[in-house]
Order: C-alpha cells, then structure tokens, then sequence
C-alpha cells in the first residue's frame, strides 16, 4: 500500500469517479491512475469502485470507509510535513482563508496587511463562498481557516471558535423619507422598514437569519425585492433607488458611501457573532496562530490549544461562555 494510491482513490472521490479529470488535477496519466487503485484493490482483496466497462460507476461500501481512513492518512502526512517544516522554516509557508466578501472587503483587511509585514514569506490566499461552500473548503482540506457568521451546524465537523460580535445598519439614498431617523437611530422601528422594499443578503449569508426572525418575531413580512452576497453590489442598487439597504455595520464606509446615510439598526435585531475555525487535527504554525490572535485578540494560543482539547461543540460553548466578545 503506498501514499501515492491512497491519494489516487481519494482525488476520484473528489472529482465524481472520473478518472481522466482526476489524472489531469494530479498531472499524470489516466491508465496510470486506474493500474494503481487496480493495485490497491488487488492487495487489500476488495472492490473500492464498482465499474461498468472502463467506467467507475460508484463506491462500494467498503470503498467509503477506506477513503474516508485514506483522507484521515493523507492529513496526517501533511501534518507530519507541517511539523517538520515548523522546526525548520517557522516563517515559510502557505495560508489559506475561506471567506464571505464582507469579512474579506471589510473585517479582514487590516489583520492581513499586519500578517503580510509579519511574514513575508508566508503565501496567503483568499476564497470567498456560501457557508455551504466556505465549510466545503475547510473540512476537505482546500482552506486552513474558515471565516462565517451563519449556518454554524455545517461547520460541526470543524473546531469554530467566536471572534467578535456585530450588528446591521440601514443605508439609504440622502433625500429617503428614512433618512431623518439617522438623527435619532433608536426611533427607526421594524415597521419603518417594512413600509418599503428591502435590498439586502441573500438567505442564509452574513446574518441574514438575524434579520428575517426580527421581522418574523414581529408579525412583518418584509419586502425583500433584491438580494446579494456582496454589500457592495446591495449598497450599488440602494442608489439605484431599488429600496432600502439592510448591511452589516462594518460595510459601510463614510469616505465611499459619503452620498449615503448610515442609521444603526442594531437596537432593532440580535447581534451576530463570526467564528473562525479548522479541522481537527490540524497543525497550527506559528504563523497561522498569529493571523488567529491578530483577527480575534482573546484567542490567544493557550485559549485555542483549550478549543482543541474540547470533544464536542458543547464543551467549546461552555469554555467560550463567560468571554465578554469585542463588538465590530
């Protein structure tokens, strides 16, 4: 059994059992790729793949289980690799975030320019996504770090750790009706509001759940006629006159957004709290533990060496309970 047929069957897995985009991504020869999960599956005396023809059609049960043990084997290899490159290049490296835009456009910004100073040998790269998509990246191991707010339970598999809390604000044109209550936030009520279109995240992105139980709590049904994932695009369309913005606080710029009001709404919702998080097992360098310290100063590594002995989500909870989180 060998490293190298271990990562074939589990790179088809990834790729829908399709051999020739797996050969591609790993830059080698299709027939080689089948010869060797041949070989594999001749030592260890079981089908992993069922075949119709040439094709690979699914994988056998006992197939799943020896990918997932595969998986486990290939993450500890780069652990040991990690460790190894720890004790002799503590500054080298790579990095990689998954991300919503508005943590990568407004909340990530100044920790990763403080990051680049501090290690400039350190490749850092950026992929923003859905929860959906960011959890995806994490948990297979395509981003060290995943950064959300919502749809914390497709995150189970990973250790998610609270970073700060925040809020919404209202944005609109400066000749709205709206726009007297930024005088005055605390009278802006959900029902004024609700009295005009709204253009704000698409469901289940940025807090967007926040949002939508106010109004429910409420008995409101909001008109919701536009939606996006980019507080950019949604203030874009508020100048457009398209309705009323709902954004994150920390989206708003005064030098950017100056032809905009800004009224804080955030008496009027729960707050959010983003989390950032890895997988279990992960090898966390030096560096990586600073850019965490960096984005969230209470997590320091004593606090995250703690998050990581945690069995359960339950037991993380309880030893993040009593922590006061800053407010963005």
């Amino acid at each position: 059994m060998k490293l190298q047929q271990l990562r074939y069957i589990v790179e088809v897995a990834k790729h829908d059992l399709n051999v020739s985009a797996t050969a591609q991504a790993l830059f080698t020869s299709q027939p080689g790729v089948s010869k060797q999960i041949r070989l594999l599956e001749d030592e260890l005396g079981v089908e992993i793949f069922v075949r119709s023809g040439k094709h690979l059609t699914e994988v056998t049960q006992v197939g799943q289980q020896i990918i997932d043990m595969a998986s486990e084997v290939l993450r500890r290899t780069q652990t040991i690799k990690q460790i190894a490159q720890e004790a002799s290049e503590e500054a080298v490296g790579e990095l990689t975030i998954a991300t919503t835009h508005t943590q990568a456009r407004y909340a990530l910004p100044k920790v990763i320019q403080h990051f680049r100073a501090a290690y400039p040998d350190v490749n850092l790269h950026m992929k923003q996504g859905t929860p959906a998509q960011i959890a995806e990246l994490a948990a297979s191991g395509a981003a060290d770090f995943a950064i959300a707010t919502e749809g914390m339970e497709l995150f189970k598999d990973l250790i998610m750790m609270p970073c700060y809390e925040w809020n919404r604000a209202l944005v609109v044109p400066k000749d709205h009706p709206l726009a007297v209550k930024a005088t005055d936030p605390t009278s802006l009520t959900l029902q004024d509001i609700a009295d005009f279109p709204i253009v704000t995240y698409v469901f289940g992105f940025t807090g967007r759940s926040r949002l939508d139980e106010a109004f429910g709590s409420a008995g409101l049904v909001p008109n919701v006629v536009f939606t996006a994932t980019d507080a950019d695009v949604i203030k874009t369309y508020v100048r457009l006159g398209l309705g009323v913005g709902i954004i994150a606080s920390m989206a708003f710029d005064p030098d950017q957004d100056s032809d905009l009001v800004r009224i804080d709404a955030g008496h009027l919702f729960a707050a959010s709290v983003t989390h950032i998080g890895f997988r279990r097992g992960t090898f966390l360098r030096r560096y990586m533990l600073d850019l965490i310290q960096s984005f969230a100063p209470h997590l320091d590594p004593r606090t995250v060496a703690q998050a990581q002995e945690c069995f359960t989500s339950a037991e993380r909870e309880t030893l993040f309970n009593e922590l006061s989180l800053p407010v963005h």
